[in-house]
């Protein structure tokens, strides 16, 4: 019987302790640590695949840059830039390069047109000043007659001017002011209407007021009429202080008279403006070629899972833009390359400009420089020039959702949703895993606490008993 107790006292002594110590406190976080390794690893390819993403994202804009500045240069017309030479004190010239055509006008302002227009007689305040009560008559241009009833409610000059200006159809307008004189009454409402030149002159008659601290009339009055331009000595009436059809494409805008003083207008082609927009064309081709060297610059530390270096995109989008490049074009001078007028590749790769073949170009021949750039129209159609050329290859490339580019980033992107979905289900396991362990442990805890309680139980009972014996 002693041997018996001994025996059950010390299994139960060493299983026990051996349970205790065998399990750390973090058992279930250290489980699902390892069980979650899979799940960082989707998350480091997902950061390569967005890290590529990204770098596609950056080719397409530059790719679009290209685009954007050969979609504002799509034709002759488009590319063309004129320079305006004149007295700018006198007259300023802006042109509509559509329709615009080089040329030299001697011009002359002998009047500039004016509006309709009155002046009362002086008040000594503009709001505290009683002119009456009455009525102010007056005739449009059309002949309609109209008539504004001023109360006692309205009787300053700057009431009048408000009720005035309140009214948007009866064709005048008013303003209040200081005439400068210095005399105690310089105070002065003047009405005119919004229209300049002949057409447009107004009739003023009197103003009819009473009651008023003084004599309220107009006093100065002054005729509508037109502009006269001369124009390659010939005279020429304008009812407004701009001529638009005077000058085919050209807007002449008249800020002063200068009655017996010619000059010139003189338009001509804006060759440094256009120079200015291959310049811009070649710059932004320049950038997407950059970036392909970039990325295809690689040693023996880079990590091409996360670049594009050796895709085959950045291969295919070169090629397409060398070969468009290379393309003959055809003018009516004979096939052409876009190295004539000093666009060519340096050794490097890039695009170089040269300044002066394209100046001495544009110089010798604007229409060859411009059939080059922009093609030309002949008997079957019309021709494709560079920019055509670029832009077709641009739109190729960029066209949604097969072209090139669009593809490879939608394929990109694609991968990406899938390792996301895989780490959304993968965390779901996990999650329901993690609450499954807890929930074992726990029970497990509590069938070990209870297995103690009863060894325990037994370990006093085999005491007893050998004290017993």
């Amino acid at each position: 019987m002693k041997v018996a107790l001994w025996i059950m006292e010390d299994h139960l002594g060493i299983s026990f302790g051996s349970i205790n110590t065998g399990l750390p406190k973090d058992i279930v976080q250290q489980i699902m640590q390892a069980e979650r390794m899979p799940v960082k690893q989707m998350e480091v390819r997902k950061e390569k695949q967005s890290d590529k993403s990204g770098l596609v994202r950056e080719l397409i804009q530059l790719t679009e840059g290209i685009r954007g500045h050969l979609a504002v240069n799509t034709n002759a017309r488009a590319l063309r830039e004129f320079a305006v030479e004149t007295n700018e004190d006198i007259v300023t010239v802006t042109t509509d390069k559509n329709v615009a055509e080089p040329g030299s006008y001697q011009f002359e302002v002998m009047q500039l047109a004016q509006k309709s227009s009155a002046m009362s007689s002086g008040f000594a305040d503009k709001d505290k000043s009683n002119i009456g009560v009455g009525f102010i008559q007056y005739s449009l241009p059309n002949g309609e007659k109209k008539e504004l009833y001023v109360d006692q409610d309205n009787s300053s000059l700057a009431a009048v001017a408000r009720l005035i200006n309140n009214d948007n159809t009866n064709g005048l307008r008013a303003n209040v002011i200081n005439d400068g004189s210095g005399s105690d009454t310089p105070w002065r409402l003047l009405l005119s209407l919004t229209d300049t030149g002949d057409a447009n002159a107004a009739h003023f008659p009197h103003l009819y007021f009473v009651d008023g601290e003084q004599d309220f009339f107009l006093e100065f009055e002054r005729k509508a009429h037109n502009a006269k331009v001369k124009i390659d000595g010939f005279e020429v009436e304008l009812p407004e202080n701009k001529a638009n059809n005077l000058i085919q494409g050209l807007t002449i805008d008249l800020r002063k008279a200068a009655p017996g003083e010619e000059f010139t207008i003189n338009v001509s082609e804006d060759k440094e403006a256009i120079k200015l927009k291959v310049v811009d064309m070649i710059d932004s081709i320049n950038k997407v070629l950059a970036f392909i060297k970039t990325q295809n610059t690689m040693d023996e530390t880079t990590d091409t899972s996360r670049t594009l270096g050796g895709d085959i995109v950045l291969q295919t989008l070169e090629s397409r833009i060398r070969a468009t490049i290379f393309r003959d074009i055809e003018t009516e001078f004979g096939p052409k390359k876009i190295s004539d007028i000093g666009v060519s590749f340096q050794r490097d790769g890039s695009l170089a400009f040269d300044d002066g073949k394209f100046s001495a170009a544009i110089a010798d021949n604007y229409n060859i420089v411009s059939q080059i750039l922009t093609g030309q129209f002949n008997e079957t159609g019309k021709t494709k020039g560079f920019i055509d050329n670029m832009t077709e290859m641009t739109d190729g490339v960029l066209r949604v959702p097969d072209g090139l580019l669009q593809s490879r980033r939608r394929s990109l992107q694609t991968n990406i949703d899938q390792i996301d979905r895989r780490i959304s289900t993968r965390e779901r396991m996990l999650e329901q895993k993690e609450k499954n362990l807890k929930d074992k442990f726990s029970r497990l805890e509590g069938t070990i606490s209870r297995i103690q309680g009863q060894g325990a139980g037994l370990s006093n009972f085999a005491s007893q008993a050998q004290q017993l014996g």
